[in-house]
């Protein structure tokens, strides 16, 4: 068997022989051309809908609870309903919204729709502050605020479910291969396995350092090596190289390949710093005599961002604490009687920047705990490797409950008013738990830890203790309050479906 025919029989570059028969029919080019025609389209009908409706439900369906002497004639509005939607496709494109790589993953795509839909609103007002003839409803306004970014992102979500539907045929995808079979080549290659809403198909790696087809990761296998990266380039239509940096021993080589692809039009070259996987506050690179630095943040979260999550926090921790009141004195009576000890337990964790504090839960264990766990020393390994028992013998019976349903961490919101915990973020550890995240513990530590988070929504204490930490890693890289949005919704069918609660 030849390498060649041996190299097809892998499925991940059997699926990369799919994209090119998918790109032969339509280019890769042209898809995306497409694509965006149809995302214009749809912004265009969504803001004029958007537009329309306000009008509609400000001055026929809810008039009646408005000033009868505000001002409805059409004529006042016909500008704005008629020239405004095509503002905001400029606004839309002044913001990146039609780039493709900002298009097709995660919820980045929602926080620049939300902003420009914002824009546009501001400019409405200032519009109405510096033009006296232009009157119009704050209601209307308002509204129009509103849909605009409702009805935006939702008909981006589901071109999105459409796309993605494309891409089991081959199209909408990217051939890509990582340059570098180390440590950091193969991390990479398990982040972008897990995340594939990139729009990026690995068909292996390019590394000199093992055979062709040798396997590597999962089932990746080397393609060749780096002297042979233009015809893997060619046979496989690679649109993206990832160079794993610290795979180089010299710069020279990554000179070399910038130098031969980094002007190409058919390639993108990316490099990862090597430090991906330890920094995840961020980088700023700053000029000193012309000498361009780079920074590393000492938190994650600062400014504009610092401020919206805390208030997002303290709303909704809150109004949570004023509507659960009857809830969780009822639990409090139930944890009291059903055995002798406190209601609350204590557990010193480790929060913003190494300060230590105690978060409350309702106590979920007979008091005399460790008395019990010395009968059963079979258990001694499990609650090593995981810090928690599947079935653990010192958990009461409300308290098995309680767990079941994460009603145990409702007292986790007054610790979040406290500024000690967010609603959103990773997992509380302890300060013996620190030595586990080996290099991760200064990002860990760079945000709040949460009540709830990735880890608990993928499954909680089913999964293993190191995707726990890469979890917690992914959501301190990627926070934006779009993404603590959409974990807060997926914690609700998580919390009732109860898997991995224990």
């Amino acid at each position: 068997m030849s390498i060649r025919t041996e190299l097809e029989r892998f499925p991940l570059i059997a699926v990369a022989k799919k994209i090119k028969k998918a790109n032969a029919l339509v280019p890769q080019n042209r898809q995306w051309m497409l694509y965006v025609s149809v995302l214009i389209l749809a912004d265009a009908i969504m803001t004029t809908l958007a537009f329309w409706l306000a009008y509609y439900f400000r001055f026929e369906v809810l008039i009646q609870y408005f000033d009868a002497n505000a001002v409805v004639s059409f004529d006042t509005y016909r500008f704005f309903l008629y020239s405004m939607p095509f503002l905001w496709l400029v606004i839309f494109a002044i913001n990146g919204l039609y780039v493709k790589d900002n298009l097709l993953g995660g919820t980045r795509e929602y926080s620049m729709v939300f902003r420009s839909a914002t824009e546009g609103f501001l400019l409405i007002v200032i519009a109405g502050f510096l033009g006296p003839t232009l009157i119009f409803a704050r209601g209307w306004l308002l509204m129009t605020w509103v849909f605009t970014f409702l009805f935006v992102a939702m008909a981006r979500f589901w071109l999105r479910r459409i796309v993605y539907v494309l891409r089991r045929h081959g199209f909408f995808l990217t051939p890509a291969v990582i340059v570098g079979a180390n440590q950091e080549g193969r991390w990479l290659a398990e982040q972008l396995l897990r995340w594939d809403t990139s729009g990026l198909h690995l068909v292996g790696f390019v590394d000199k350092k093992t055979p062709v087809t040798f396997p590597l990761f999962h089932d990746l296998v080397s393609l060749g090596s780096v002297d042979q990266l233009g015809e893997i380039i060619e046979k496989y239509d690679v649109g993206e190289v990832i160079l794993a940096s610290s795979a180089f021993s010299t710069r020279d080589y990554l000179l070399e390949i910038f130098r031969k692809y980094g002007v190409s039009d058919k390639v993108n070259i990316r490099m990862s710093s090597g430090l991906y996987e330890i920094l995840t506050t961020g980088l700023s690179v700053n000029e000193f005599a012309y000498v361009p630095l780079v920074y590393v943040n000492k938190v994650r979260l600062t400014g504009v961002d610092n401020v919206i999550k805390f208030a997002l926090d303290y709303v909704l921790a809150l109004a949570s604490l004023i509507v659960l009141s009857p809830f969780l004195a009822l639990i409090a009576v139930l944890v009291k009687t059903s055995s002798p000890g406190p209601v609350f337990h204590k557990r010193l964790v480790m929060g913003l920047n190494g300060r230590q504090f105690h978060a409350l839960k309702f106590r979920t264990m007979v008091v005399n705990g460790d008395e019990v766990l010395k009968q059963h020393p079979e258990l001694k390994d499990e609650l090593a490797r995981n810090h928690k028992l599947k079935r653990d013998p010192r958990i009461t019976r409300i308290g098995a409950f309680l767990r079941k349903f994460s009603l145990d961490e409702l007292p986790q919101l007054f610790n979040v008013l406290r500024r000690e915990m967010s609603l959103v973020g990773p997992r509380m550890i302890s300060p013996e738990e620190v030595s586990m995240y080996k290099q991760f513990d200064m990002n860990l530590l760079t945000v709040l830890p949460g009540i709830t988070g990735l880890w608990q929504v993928s499954g909680r204490s089913d999964i293993s203790y190191e995707e726990r930490v890469r979890l917690d890693m992914y959501y301190v890289r990627n926070w934006s309050i779009w993404l603590d949005l959409q974990l807060l919704y997926q914690t609700i069918p998580a919390v009732l479906k109860g898997r991995g609660a224990y």
